[in-house]
């Protein structure tokens, strides 16, 4: 015998369909031990807690399937997510409640943190302070500092110069096969190229990225960047909520693309996966793009803006076939404040151990099959396919190894091209052509694996297969364009 459900008469009232479907439940669930009311067990199974639903489950046997089709029956009366729509009704009795026990001045007393955070909110005054974020943040600190300075201290004054012959010399002299030799200091080894692009090139690259964001996280102006782009995001079929994993894209966009379970509708979450697979940078790739293009301004120009149309025009015309209502948007804004380097340090610490835990076992398994493609001739059959493309967009053969880098790691076909641009086989146009058409190339493995875990295998694939052909599109309109005008950057 389950307890009597007490009564309440602070419970939160919701619309007819849904109230009905909780008497529903209500009824059938005859289970002991739950510690909650039973109003509270069915909303939090229409909010799809993994918990609850597994307790049910478990506690319910053979009623479950009969609770289950009416989690399902009242999910299908609403275009919109339960879990928000419970959400939005709480927030409406939460500010009820508190206009009905608070009192507001008329003309309150403004301090200068609200009057700078609704400045940062204001699309007129708040757009010059995101571009001063974006290029003191990102290209000042992260491009120029950390992909220039930091890369070309650690990469030639350390590695090409004194960590690189001195393993080759150890690994020839020590190991008699040329087979191992290859594998571990050969033009694509392990430690030749793997743990170099890994420490030389992404190492200070995330880290500055990572502390740079850790920054802006801490001050509070994430949710006030949220509250500056939702009217333009509405126009691609998102609201500010999405600009949190975008944000997180410029980090790691196989995070990202986990972040956007947060996005209260399957047409939101869609939209912002195929955002962040094909227009996205993750701030390696970013980072050795600007490496790239640096003492380029104009083709540095080119390429954000060729990447930022494309950004809008697919997220656009994806709002427009994709059916379904202009998503609501409601977010708390913390104070502002002053960051705390401690704060900082910790959350680029952790970040940066965790993405480092993740990308070196990639990078030395990416070096693996290139290495056991090379012996099967698989990897230059691969090349040789790629080679079609890649002078239809007007760049040597050599690029087509950078770009079959690009699908094992984003960051690893920039760091490819970056090799190409120091022996000075890339012009400025055809370093820019490259650019862009890497950074709207496929996604890494990793990502296209969590594409088709949060997606389904149909549409990460399907993704996929449009980025390929689309990436290439427009790296060709871009080089036929400048080709035509005879623009040099």
């Amino acid at each position: 015998m389950s307890k009597p459900e007490p009564k309440n008469s602070c419970n939160i009232g919701y619309s007819d369909i849904i109230e009905v479907y909780i008497s529903k439940i209500e009824a059938l669930l005859q289970g002991s031990g739950y510690k909650i009311t039973k109003r509270s067990l069915a909303l939090l199974l229409f909010q799809e807690d993994e918990e609850i639903l597994k307790l049910v489950k478990e506690r319910e046997g053979e009623r479950f399937p009969e609770i289950d089709k009416l989690i399902q029956e009242v999910k299908t009366r609403y275009p919109q997510p339960l879990n928000y729509l419970i959400s939005l009704r709480r927030q409406q009795e939460a500010s009820a409640i508190s206009s009905r026990v608070m009192i507001f001045q008329k003309n309150p007393l403004i301090t200068f943190r609200e009057r700078l955070s609704r400045i940062m909110m204001n699309p007129f005054t708040g757009t010059p302070i995101l571009l001063f974020v974006l290029y003191y943040g990102l290209y000042q600190f992260v491009g120029v500092w950390g992909a220039g300075t930091l890369v070309d201290f650690l990469e030639d004054h350390i590695f090409i110069t004194h960590i690189n012959p001195w393993v080759t010399n150890l690994v020839n002299s020590t190991i008699p096969f040329k087979l191992i030799q290859d594998l571990l200091v050969g033009e694509y080894g392990v430690i030749t190229l793997g743990v170099r692009y890994a420490f030389a090139i992404i190492l200070p690259i995330v880290a500055t990225f990572f502390f740079a964001f850790a920054i802006v996280e801490d001050t509070g102006y994430l949710p006030r960047l949220a509250m500056l782009v939702d009217q333009l995001f509405k126009r691609i079929g998102l609201s500010g909520r999405a600009v949190i994993p975008l944000v997180l894209g410029f980090g790691c966009d196989t995070m990202a693309t986990m972040v956007t379970r947060t996005l209260p509708t399957k047409r939101e979450r869609i939209i912002a996966t195929l955002l962040l697979a094909l227009a996205i940078p993750c701030s390696a790739q970013m980072g050795v793009i600007f490496a790239l293009l640096e003492g380029t301004p104009l083709g540095l120009a080119v390429w954000l803006g060729v990447i930022i149309l494309v950004f809008l025009l697919v997220g656009f015309l994806a709002a427009k076939i994709m059916p379904g209502e202009l998503p609501t948007f409601y977010m708390e804004i913390p104070p502002l404040r002053l960051p705390q380097l401690s704060n900082v340090l910790r959350k680029t610490w952790s970040r940066l151990s965790w993405y480092f835990k993740e990308i070196l076992p990639l990078f030395i398994f990416a070096s693996l099959l290139i290495w056991l493609g090379q012996i099967t001739g698989i990897f230059n059959i691969l090349v040789k396919f790629l080679e079609h493309p890649v002078r239809a967009l007007g760049l040597p053969d050599q690029a087509a190894v950078a770009f079959l880098f690009g699908f094992f790691r984003r960051d690893y076909g920039a760091a490819g091209l970056y090799d190409l641009k120091k022996a000075g086989l890339l012009s400025s146009n055809q370093i820019v052509v490259s650019c862009i058409t890497l950074t709207l190339f496929l996604p890494c493995i990793a990502q296209l694996l969590m594409n088709v875990k949060e997606r389904g295998i149909k549409m990460g694939i399907g993704m996929s297969v449009f980025i390929l052909f689309f990436s290439f599109s427009i790296g060709y309109l871009v080089n036929l364009i400048l080709t035509v005008l005879r623009v040099s950057l």
